[in-house]
């Protein structure tokens, strides 16, 4: 230890200790990061948003998935494919991730202290290493960015071997035949079908009447015609009433009546926020039965020193809000004048297969806020590019009807979770449709189906305005 006396102490060096750490020395600021971990980089890098869609990558490679579709070749997943064969990439991004973000830490002479934190008071910081010895940071800002790990109910028998978190199914130790996976949100509809484009026979069960309910619903109906075509069978208002593990399967005894017998199961059950064991309830932290910290528009606590970022805070959980929360918070701790607040316009991306991604209101949302709306909408089989690469996906403009004001974007295809950035691009601007219109895009490209889907809006809108003349 250099010093004992710091500026900022940060908990966690995922997405958002990282870029909160690295935001304050940028300034300045005399910083230590506390990691209980061998290695940077959070779930994040480690084990969730990198090594998943690393995976998915993977998955489409030894699949030939995508040559399917555009020539229709019957590939097949090799027979004596390895768990190293489909491991190997995944393994090399994430230790490349890892460095990257050592050296960004290295590069703003940010002190790392390996060990467990504990909050002992506002400016303590008690840091139980791994040898059994122990130091105390003293500071004046504490960051807790310790994010999330996966919820385990209680009456399942995670093992590692034939039951799997979203953590542990990284270490799966064989390619399975049969395959279940349990949770219909995000993490569970990606890995189901990644698994589904590698043949493997996918059973996805979610207790609700669809899954994905954040997601545009003409949006998640693509979606499923896509799954159902990669052979996965999804099982809806169902429930697991069981689970029993012997050496080669996992029963699983559903409330419907039904028993199902695979060589393996994903329980994708949601998050919970890395906070036991903090010290918070002491200093009167609001901690919630998730274990997510309750925090307000600063990022901070209810002790103003202290303040949390990222997945540990909950909704939205996104690496890339988790990041822009801590250099947020950062700049309110030490009053740096510099980005205030984090953008309203969030685009996600669900890195399913085949992608989606959204940013803005639905059309469900404008239905329940009774904001008058339309649609305009461009299909990839009518746009050169799309036809090139064989993407058979959809994007889909929601705008006010009063003055053409994009409200949402939502798209499904190929490069999904790139082409969003452009939608949100003008809805940040508060823009209308005509933006597209207005816009020069390569060709062929799948951008230009902005453009496209924008005439189809405006095709609506003329109908709509003339509509509305008539009546008057």
């Amino acid at each position: 230890m250099t010093h004992t006396h710091y500026d900022l102490v940060v908990i966690g060096s995922g997405p958002a200790g990282e870029k909160g750490a690295a935001q304050a020395a940028y300034f300045g600021k005399k910083v230590a990061l506390v990691e209980c971990n061998p290695y940077p980089g959070g779930t994040g890098i480690n084990t969730g948003t990198v090594p998943s869609k690393t995976l998915r990558e993977t998955a489409l490679y030894f699949s030939g998935l995508r040559q399917r579709g555009l020539y229709s070749i019957d590939y097949s997943l090799k027979d004596n494919l390895t768990i190293a064969d489909f491991m190997h990439r995944e393994r090399v991004v994430v230790e490349t991730e890892r460095d990257i973000v050592q050296r960004n830490l290295d590069r703003h002479n940010i002190e790392v202290v390996w060990g467990r934190g504990q909050v002992r008071d506002a400016h303590t910081v008690q840091v139980h290493r791994h040898d059994g010895s122990e130091v105390t940071l003293e500071t004046d800002v504490i960051l807790i960015a310790t994010g999330s790990s996966p919820f385990h109910p209680p009456d399942v028998p995670f093992d590692g071997q034939r039951v799997f978190d979203s953590d542990s199914i990284l270490r799966m130790g064989f390619i399975p035949r049969t395959m279940a996976v349990i949770g219909g949100g995000v993490i569970g509809s990606e890995y189901a079908s990644m698994f589904a484009a590698l043949d493997i026979q996918v059973t996805l069960i979610d207790r609700n009447d669809r899954i994905l309910p954040f997601v545009d619903r003409e949006i998640v109906a693509r979606l499923m015609t896509h799954l159902d075509a990669l052979g996965l069978r999804l099982l809806l208002n169902e429930q697991i009433l069981r689970t029993a593990v012997d050496d080669q399967h996992v029963r699983l005894a559903l409330k419907s009546g039904e028993e199902l017998v695979v060589d393996c199961v994903l329980f994708a059950s949601g998050r919970q926020g890395n906070s036991a064991g903090l010290g918070l309830e002491a200093l009167g932290i609001e901690v919630n039965e998730r274990g997510l910290i309750s925090v307000n528009e600063k990022y901070q606590t209810s002790v103003p020193n202290i303040y949390a970022a990222g997945d540990v805070i909950g909704f939205p959980a996104l690496a890339s809000t988790s990041m822009e929360q801590a250099r947020v918070a950062m700049v309110h701790a030490f009053d740096l004048h510099y980005k205030v607040y984090v953008s309203p316009v969030v685009p996600l991306a669900v890195y399913t297969v085949p992608e989606i991604a959204m940013v803005g209101l639905s059309e469900e949302d404008c239905q329940k806020q009774q904001i008058p709306y339309l649609v305009g909408r461009a299909e990839s089989v009518n746009n050169p590019r799309g036809q090139i690469i064989g993407d058979k996906g959809m994007l889909k403009l929601v705008f006010a009807s009063q003055d053409k004001r994009l409200l949402g974007v939502h798209h499904i295809g190929e490069m999904a979770s790139e082409l969003i950035h452009i939608g949100a691009r003008v809805m940040s601007e508060n823009g209308t449709i005509n933006a597209f219109i207005h816009s020069v895009y390569n060709y062929p490209t799948l951008s230009d189906m902005y453009k496209y889907a924008a005439y189809d809006g405006l095709g609506n809108w003329d109908r709509w305005w003339h509509g509305q003349r008539r009546r008057e």
